[in-house]
């Protein structure tokens, strides 16, 4: 999963806007699992950068062994950091939503170069993929561009059956949005880095008529 932030009004045009394969422009490391420390590169592309380092083993410290096993769809996946993660620490398989087909390219790429086969990459819209046909998920990640409005038709849109009764649900936004998710959601666990903040919930059965909940 990717950071993304829409690209200011003014900015100039990527060396790939006309047509031109895009550089790399860094590197993802995973963190932990089978590719532990394995370095990725990650494209030249407006608002592309990796949901950072510490982030990522904070919250894949609060999933524990529900990543192992786990069926993931990663939404608005950029560099694929988080489903990656998911799938170096044993997740069964994944969806990898990404609707710029170069960074979708270098995704599948990137699951090749670590000889990963039990995931596909969907180049398509978040939200046109999750108005498909569902197939119920026990772990979500989702990461919209900021102040676009996309968090919460993307999370009604994940209780149209794509998700477990016990699924996790990991949502990263601009830090002043207080997100509103479905009341069968939980919230587990926080975390803030910089300006966005990373909710991990839980969801159940039961209805929670709040949606605040521990934080650490």
């Amino acid at each position: 999963m990717s950071r993304r932030r829409p690209s200011p009004r003014h900015s100039k045009p990527s060396r790939s806007s006309k047509g031109a394969a895009p550089r790399p422009a860094g590197q993802l490391r995973i963190i932990g699992g089978e590719h532990r420390r394995r370095r990725l590169p990650v494209l030249d592309s407006p608002g592309l950068r990796p949901t950072p380092d510490r982030v990522r083993e904070t919250l894949f410290n609060w999933l524990g062994m529900a990543t192992p096993g786990a069926r993931v769809l990663d939404l608005f996946a950029g560099t694929g950091a988080l489903g990656l993660e998911a799938l170096s620490r044993g997740a069964a398989q994944a969806v990898l939503v990404e609707r710029d087909p170069r960074v979708a390219r270098a995704l599948s790429d990137n699951l090749a170069t670590l000889g990963i086969a039990r995931a596909e990459v969907a180049v398509a819209d978040a939200l046109a993929f999750l108005a498909g046909t569902p197939r119920a998920v026990t772990l979500a990640f989702i990461d919209p561009p900021f102040r676009q409005g996309l968090a919460a038709p993307c999370c009604d849109a994940l209780e149209d059956g794509w998700l477990e009764t016990e699924a996790w649900v990991y949502l990263e936004t601009e830090s002043e949005l207080e997100p509103t998710v479905p009341g069968t959601w939980k919230l587990h666990r926080e975390v803030r880095a910089g300006d966005s903040t990373g909710r991990l919930y839980h969801r159940t059965e039961e209805t929670e008529k709040s949606h605040t909940g521990d934080a650490c």
